[in-house]
């Protein structure tokens, strides 16, 4: 069986769903760590066009970009399908998953603002998310179904990063009031074994983010 070998970084959510994609499929693989600010010759090469994590490395061919290795996961693995059999819900699936990606920045920037621009940023969080609640969850146990599947990997960095988030901001965005049905997902999400086992340190986490944070808002200042 040819060799498979993850390269990733601890505190990435990008990561840590591939991580999760690969033990539902009970694959098998090397983790190797990566230093975002001190790469390695091996990441340099085996992406050489993004330079960052994560990377799927598959009998020595590389697979960058998180989307497209949950992708090829499913492809290459065929045992205990993370996306529906049929056609029309893999393709919902596929779009609530690129919905996700390209709204993730949006819902995270209450973490890169402060005062006016923050309460703007929490406004459109909160729209977001409730659509994210209302039409693509629903009243459903997982995005999928009854089962987890790649929306629910693809969006599972809202069960556990996006509550650091909340806590070095200052704000609450996503509470139990306003977003019954996500809350009960996240529940659900962390319930998942693959899940409960491979999540990053809380405490570390919120260092790490409080970190970032105080960088980011500094270096705003500077340019204002």
């Amino acid at each position: 069986m040819a060799e498979v070998k993850l390269l990733g970084f601890w505190a990435s959510p990008f990561s840590d769903r591939v991580i999760w994609a690969l033990k539902l499929k009970g694959v098998n693989y090397e983790y190797v760590e990566e230093d975002p600010h001190n790469k390695t010759q091996l990441l340099l090469q085996h992406n050489p066009v993004h330079k960052k994590v994560p990377v799927l490395i598959h009998g020595g061919k590389s697979i960058p970009e998180s989307s497209i290795i949950l992708e090829y996961i499913e492809e290459t693995w065929p045992q205990n399908p993370l996306l529906p059999q049929d056609a029309y819900q893999r393709a919902m699936a596929r779009f609530w998953i690129k919905f996700g990606e390209e709204k993730m920045a949006t819902i995270c920037a209450v973490f890169r603002t402060a005062g006016v621009e923050q309460e703007k940023a929490i406004q459109e969080a909160t729209k977001l998310l409730k659509i994210i609640e209302e039409q693509g969850l629903g009243d459903k146990m997982f995005f999928g179904g009854d089962g987890i599947g790649l929306g629910d990997i693809a969006f599972g960095w809202l069960a556990y990063l996006y509550e650091v988030v909340e806590k070095v901001s200052a704000v609450k965005v996503l509470d139990a009031d306003t977003f019954p049905q996500l809350h009960a997902w996240i529940q659900n999400l962390k319930e998942v074994p693959v899940v409960k086992e491979n999540l990053p340190d809380h405490q570390k986490l919120v260092g790490h983010l409080k970190r970032r944070r105080e960088t980011h808002l500094a270096l705003l200042n500077c340019h204002n």
